[in-house]
């Protein structure tokens, strides 16, 4: 059980799977408040303009219904077109001024995340169970915790803007209607500045826990990782065959080279290393060949098989063996110790020969 577990923090790959089903954590909150203060600061920059357009159409308005004497289809499409006119060079700048605060918004915590399998039926979410489940699920207590939060917030400064000003909200009857229209504005403005400020504390806390649920959503077992682990970079079981089997094909032409060696120099049983020296070819005596243990003692026999020489040097041959490479030319250090026993070995063969 405790393998099964989520215990363990989500990986690059399984973040990065998440985010492909559009996976991610999202503050709603955030992008309300973003919104809410944008469209409101846009209605106040933007409200000379506005009190212009739906003036004038009043104007017009009250111009066409006292010269009509009944109405008709044409009176009712100017009165319509007119209606258009007003509305669309009034709302549709703030609203166009709102989509992109919410894409902004948006973006910034998503970085522009599109994916269409969001949209996609899951038979999961028909299940009444699983409805059952969300009904009392953590998240949905938190929400409505929020949400009551917000209510009250909203009421009290509602109740205290108000209070405070119920006096002179209520001489706006008897002011010009562009004054009056300020200052409603102004008070709104006002008010809704101190709701987003708050709003915004709701937010931030809202925006790390909708980080901390996500975090933990996407935790992950030991075992899930160990799963990770196989299908990323391979099983450990067939690398570990795939480099026993590169390690025996390398032995295996190590050893076939054993019998072209000039000479090999062993440790008694520890080491053996077969040197080949072509002045033709090479400018120092090449390592062909090279063991411990076992397969030192193969290295030896090999070459005793066919009558190569084996000389014994402890020194040298356990020298060679941490330091030189195969088919590689031994080390500079080497030169003299090594030429010493060639010379040896080539007399020898003259000897015999």
């Amino acid at each position: 059980m405790a393998d099964d577990s989520k215990t363990e923090k989500a990986t690059p790959k399984k973040r990065k799977d998440e985010r492909k089903e559009g996976n991610i954590f999202f503050s709603s909150d955030v992008v309300t408040v973003v919104c809410v203060l944008g469209s409101f600061y846009s209605i106040k920059l933007l409200f000379p303009g506005i009190y212009e357009n739906v003036s004038s159409f009043m104007k017009e308005l009250i111009t066409m219904s006292g010269g009509l004497a009944h109405t008709s289809d044409v009176s009712l499409n100017l009165l319509v077109r007119e209606f258009l006119d007003a509305f669309v060079s009034s709302a549709l700048p703030i609203l166009v001024i709102c989509m992109l605060l919410a894409i902004v918004a948006t973006g910034a915590q998503t970085r522009f995340l599109f994916t269409g399998k969001k949209f996609m039926p899951k038979l999961q979410n028909i299940s009444p169970i699983q409805g059952i489940k969300k009904m009392f699920s953590i998240r949905n207590v938190v929400e409505l915790i929020k949400n009551l939060i917000k209510i009250i917030i909203l009421a009290v400064i509602l109740y205290m803007a108000l209070r405070d000003d119920f006096t002179a909200v209520v001489r706006t009857m008897d002011m010009n209607i562009a004054v009056s229209s300020v200052f409603m504005l102004n008070l709104a403005m006002d008010i809704v500045l101190k709701v987003v400020l708050v709003f915004a504390v709701v937010a931030a806390f809202d925006y790390l826990y909708q980080w901390w649920e996500y975090e933990r959503q996407i935790k992950m077992s030991k075992q899930e990782i160990k799963e990770e682990i196989k299908q990323t970079e391979g099983n450990p079981e067939i690398k570990g065959k795939i480099r026993n089997m590169q390690r025996q094909r390398a032995q295996s032409r190590m050893m076939q080279a054993v019998p072209g060696a000039d000479v090999v120099i062993r440790n008694p049983t520890h080491y053996a290393v077969a040197l080949k020296y072509d002045m033709n070819v090479n400018g120092a005596p090449v390592v062909v060949a090279k063991g411990q243990d076992e397969l030192a003692l193969r290295i030896v026999h090999v070459a005793e098989e066919n009558d190569v020489a084996v000389i014994e040097d402890k020194p040298l041959a356990r020298a060679l063996y941490a330091s030189a490479e195969i088919d590689r030319e031994i080390p500079r250090e080497f030169y003299g110790a090594v030429a010493e026993v060639l010379v040896y070995v080539y007399r020898l063969k003259n000897k015999l020969e």
